[in-house]
Order: structure tokens, then C-alpha cells, then sequence
């Protein structure tokens, strides 16, 4: 072999090991940036089907409370619970209100569980549903999965059950939505990813129960499914659909249990992995490319093979680990026209995809916050004008049938409507103060003094709800602050209003004062019934309230006021251990309110 074959070998095999190399490298960093976009895409799907499965049983849960609430509703209580009750009367009675309330199912049920009218199932009139009877809360109980046993098959339903009671009778309202294919399609699904259904109502795997399947995907998505109603937990498998690789599919599956905890449905979400592996082979058939090309040419070629082949895949693999790490506008600059421009604009064409879906996202949930603040605000208005109405027309009603008693009725009357109008300026008056919050007038102000001064507000509530014991824990150290005192006090009333409405029956409302370096700190703590996570999330989002009267404006007024001091509010809490809301505010006049 003559020295310059041997120089030839030895570079050539230079060059391809080298190109063998980046190759792997960069295959591998890719395949795990790809897999950890498709993981981090899973779990977002997967908080989406959360938030809409929860926004559809809150939407069921209001529709029963609206119906148990309803005069209809109520006449229907007195007849099936009277003398001689004839419960043939109701029969149509759910079907018109399940219409009226966009409704896929609703029964009545009276108190001893006899179906009075079904939506759904005419025919069940007359029989027993046995499980209403449990000692269950359920005017606090969420909506919840249950298998729907129709005339013709069984479906799988998001219900929810409230109670119309007037003294002992009682008549229960069992109202909810199907859970299929119309979910699926209400999720919004980024490029390459698919969510299935399973419904778990029969003893056996049916094929015919996995909705927005091809046809063919069930039998090889069996034994995924079945592992999860064994175990009832989540669980991944990858299902290939051919000997192909670049069919593979990534399935993400989710057991959805009923009020028993056992699996009712399984949730799948599947990632094809055609992207990835398209990749990772046109990785490596570039770099056998190359390394032939490098073979042939050596280094003269070697040097604008790797510049050609590397850097590109390099900027590739940089933008996939920006998408993983959720920047979705991560743009790859890359101005060639072959097979690497192609896959960087279809790369650059993904995240385009994926920010156009996150703005969907985030305008769909504007929309819900409008849809929430008018519904809200409807609901307030309606309660006062429902007397108003019937005052009117008892008025017309005297005028026209008892003259002679219209001067006692319309005096009467006149009381009745100047209270409800009085009802009615208050209501709009608490939106309108939310709505023009004055900028805070700063003085210096002594937070203990403030504390003292609510707590003297309130003792007349407190001594009228003698379970309920006050504690103070004021740090005598603390130094005076600059702030609007009307404005803190009104919010701190506000807070421990709040604490005292926790704890219906009874426990200690506790308000505390300490200094942390330039800030001071209140907290107001209360021993009551506590708040899921959820509901501190959403706790000062303005016309949202866990309590069954109010306006939601409370907590929202009271971020406000420490919004404009420059501090911070903050919730703590676990379910049935009571919660602490902590405010901390500057000891100096903020900067952004200098210049008020």
C-alpha cells in the first residue's frame, strides 16, 4: 500500500468516523428533545382534558341546581309528595327540561327513589334508584362519572345530583351530558397527536367502545387498555402499527373513575413518532452521505460536508430543545432550498402551529371569563326582579278585582317595591365600586391600630356566634407603613368577613402582624372547611365566589387595594383544616404610586 493510499485511508477513515460520530450525537440529542417535546405536549393535552372535564361538570352541576331550584320544580316536590300522589302527571316533565337546560339526560326521583319522569328512558317511570338514598352531601358533591343505561344501549355520562327539599320531602335531581365523541372533538389537538376513548361498561373489551379510533385500532390497543382497568393507573405503551418504526405511535393512557373509584372509561392520547424517526433516518442518511462524500474527496470536501450536514442538524436539534423547554416560537434560520431547507421550514411551520394553538387557547378561555362575569352579573339582577314582578301584578290584580282594598295593597306594595329597588342600586353599586376603585390616599399608618379596630367592628357578629373565639398576635415592634388606612381596613373587614362565613360552625378567626425586612406582613387565618386547589387559583378572580350568595367581588376588591399599595396577597389551605390569607406590604410608599 503506497503512502498516499495510507493518507487516503487514514483520512477517509478520519472523516467518516467523524461524520459517524456528530451523526450519532446528534441523532440521539434529537430523538431525546423529540421525546421530551411529545412528553411535555402529553401532559399539556392532558391538563386541557382536565380543565374542559371540570368546566363540563361545573356547566351540568349549575343546570341541576338551576332545575332544583325552578318553581316547576318545586310544584312537582309538592304532588309527588302529597296525600295522593299520582306520579303519572310528570312524566313528560324531564324531557321538556332537559331541552330547556341542554341536557342529554335528566331524572326526577323522589324522596324514597322512585323514578317520577326520565329524559332518556320514558319507560324507567315508576322504578327505584337505590343509590340516591346513600348519605351523601350532594348539594357539595361535583359532578361525577356514571355508566347511563339507555333503552337500546349504555353510554357513558358526566352527571351531576342536587336536591329540591321543602321540609322533609324531598325530590332528587339527577341531570348530565354524554361523555363520546363530541368531547374528543371539543379538545383542541396539536399536529401529530390524537385522543381516543375508551368506555368501560362492559365486562369484557368491546371493540365498539373506543370512540375516534381508525377502524382496526382496537385490537392492538387491547392490552393497554386492559392493563389500565386492572391497575386503575396511568400508563404508556408504544403501539406499532406495522414493521415500519415511522408507525409507531407513543398511547398515554388515563383510567376516568366513577364515584365507586373504578375505571369507567380510559383516556388515550396518542404521539406519533413518524416525526422523530423521519428524522433521526434522514440524520443518519445524510451522514452516509457525507461520509462517502468525505470518503471520495477528503479533506476538501470534509470541511464543507460537515459545515453542510452538521450545523444545519445542530440548529434543528437546537430548536426542538427550545420547544421542549416550551418556547413555541422557536424559529430555525436556515436559507436552503434541499431536503435540510425543507425540514427546517416544516420545523419553523410546527411552532408557527403549535403558538396559533396556544392563542386559541388562551382566547377560548377569555371567552369563558366574559361568558362567567355575564352570567354572573345576570344572576345578581334576576333574584330582586322576580318580587318586582309579582308586586306589579298583585298591584294590577287588586286594581282590577278588590278596589276597594287597592289603597292598603298599593301602600303595602310601594314598601315592597322601594326594598327591592334599594336591592337592586346596592347590587349595581358593589360592581360599580369594583369598577372605579379610587387611588389610595398614603398617610402613615399603624397596622396593629387597624387590626385592633376591625376586630371592635365585628365584636357585636362575634358575640352573636359565640363558637367562634378571636385571636391577635400583633408584634408590638412593627413599624408604621405608608398607606391609604380606609382602604386596609375595609379589605382587612373584608378577609376576616370571609374567615367567620368559613366557619358556620364555629371555630377561631386568628389575625396576625410581623415585620420582614422591608415589608410587613397580615395574616387572616380561620379554622373552617378550607379550599381545594383549585378554588385558590380561581379565589380572586373577580365574580367568582364559593359561597352560595355574594357577588365574587370581595376577594377581587381586596387584591385590588393591595395591588395599588404594592404588596401581595396569597391563600393557603387544605380541605377541612382551614385556610390563611397572607397580605405583605412595603413599609415605604411604592414607587408606581409616587407620583398619585
Amino acid at each position: 500500500m503506497t503512502f498516499r493510499t495510507r493518507i487516503l485511508v487514514i483520512f477517509a477513515t478520519t472523516i467518516v468516523a467523524a461524520v459517524a460520530m456528530v451523526v450519532g450525537i446528534v441523532s440521539s440529542s434529537t430523538r431525546r428533545e423529540f421525546e421530551r417535546s411529545n412528553a411535555e405536549r402529553t401532559a399539556a393535552l392532558v391538563q386541557q382534558f382536565s380543565k374542559e372535564f371540570d368546566l363540563r361538570g361545573e356547566e351540568v352541576a349549575r343546570a341541576a341546581e338551576r332545575i332544583a331550584e325552578a318553581d316547576a320544580t318545586e310544584r312537582i316536590l309538592i304532588d309527588v309528595n302529597g296525600a295522593e300522589r299520582d306520579y303519572s302527571l310528570h312524566v313528560g316533565d324531564a324531557s321538556a327540561l332537559s331541552r330547556s337546560h341542554g341536557l342529554d339526560f335528566l331524572e326526577l326521583v323522589a324522596g324514597d327513589g322512585t323514578i317520577v319522569s326520565s329524559a332518556q328512558w320514558p319507560a324507567r317511570f315508576g322504578y327505584k334508584e337505590a343509590w340516591l338514598l346513600e348519605p351523601v352531601d350532594w348539594k357539595s358533591q361535583t359532578a361525577f362519572l356514571k355508566r347511563e343505561d339507555l333503552a337500546e344501549e349504555s353510554v357513558l355520562a358526566l352527571e351531576a345530583v342536587r336536591v329540591a327539599a321543602r321540609g322533609d320531602s324531598r325530590l332528587y335531581v339527577v341531570a348530565g351530558r354524554r361523555l363520546g365523541d363530541s368531547f374528543l372533538a371539543s379538545l383542541v389537538l396539536p399536529s401529530g397527536m390524537r385522543a381516543l376513548l375508551y368506555r368501560n361498561l362492559e365486562p369484557g373489551f368491546s371493540p365498539q367502545a373506543l370512540s375516534g379510533a381508525a377502524p382496526g385500532d382496537a385490537p392492538r390497543l387491547k392490552s393497554l387498555i386492559e392493563q389500565v382497568q386492572h391497575e386503575n393507573r396511568e400508563a404508556t405503551s408504544v403501539i406499532p402499527w406495522t414493521s415500519d418504526a415511522a408507525s409507531e405511535e407513543t398511547f398515554h393512557a388515563l383510567p376516568l373513575d366513577g364515584r365507586d373509584k373504578r375505571p369507567l372509561g380510559v383516556l388515550l392520547i396518542g404521539s406519533s413518532r413518524a416525526p422523530v424517526v423521519a428524522l433521526v433516518r434522514f440524520i443518519r442518511n445524510v451522514g452516509l452521505v457525507v461520509g462517502g462524500t468525505g470518503t471520495l474527496l477528503a479533506l476538501l470536501l470534509a470541511g464543507w460536508a460537515t459545515a453542510r450536514v452538521t450545523w444545519p442538524v445542530k440548529q434543528l436539534a437546537a430548536g426542538a430543545g427550545e420547544v421542549a423547554r416550551g418556547n413555541w416560537e422557536a424559529h430555525v434560520e436556515i436559507d436552503s432550498h434541499d431536503e435540510i431547507g425543507d425540514l427546517a421550514r416544516a420545523f419553523n411551520q410546527m411552532t408557527r402551529e403549535l403558538t396559533e394553538q396556544r392563542d386559541r387557547l388562551v382566547q377560548a378561555e377569555r371567552v369563558a371569563a366574559w361568558r362567567e362575569l355575564a352570567r354572573r352579573l345576570a344572576h345578581e339582577l334576576k333574584n330582586p326582579l322576580f318580587p318586582l314582578q309579582i308586586t306589579v301584578e298583585n298591584l294590577e290584580r287588586a286594581k282590577r278585582e278588590h278596589p276597594e282594598q287597592f289603597e292598603e295593597v298599593f301602600r303595602e306594595s310601594t314598601q315592597t317595591l322601594l326594598a327591592e329597588l334599594a336591592n337592586l342600586k346596592t347590587i349595581i353599586g358593589r360592581f360599580s365600586d369594583f369598577a372605579k376603585m379610587p387611588a389610595p390616599q398614603f398617610e402613615a399608618v399603624d397596622l396593629n391600630a387597624l387590626v385592633r379596630a376591625v376586630l371592635r367592628l365585628l365584636e357585636a357578629q362575634l358575640a352573636t356566634s359565640a363558637a367562634i373565639h378571636p385571636e391577635i398576635h400583633l408584634d408590638p415592634r412593627l413599624p408604621s407603613i405608608q398607606a391609604d388606612p380606609e382602604q386596609i381596613k375595609r379589605a382587612l373587614q373584608n378577609l376576616a368577613l370571609n374567615a367567620m362565613d368559613a366557619m358556620p360552625g364555629g371555630g377561631t378567626l386568628r389575625m396576625q402582624t410581623r415585620q420582614y425586612n422591608s415589608t410587613v406582613i397580615l395574616e387572616v387565618s380561620d379554622t373552617g372547611q378550607g379550599l381545594t386547589k383549585e378554588e385558590c387559583d380561581r379565589l380572586f378572580t373577580p365574580y367568582y365566589t364559593t359561597k352560595q350568595h355574594g357577588t365574587g367581588l370581595g376577594l377581587a376588591i381586596v387584591q385590588s387595594v393591595v395591588s395599588d399599595h404594592g404588596g401581595t396577597i396569597s391563600v393557603e389551605s387544605v380541605p377541612g383544616r382551614g385556610a390563611t390569607f397572607r397580605i405583605e406590604l412595603p413599609v415605604t410608599r411604592p414607587a408606581s404610586a409616587a407620583g398619585a
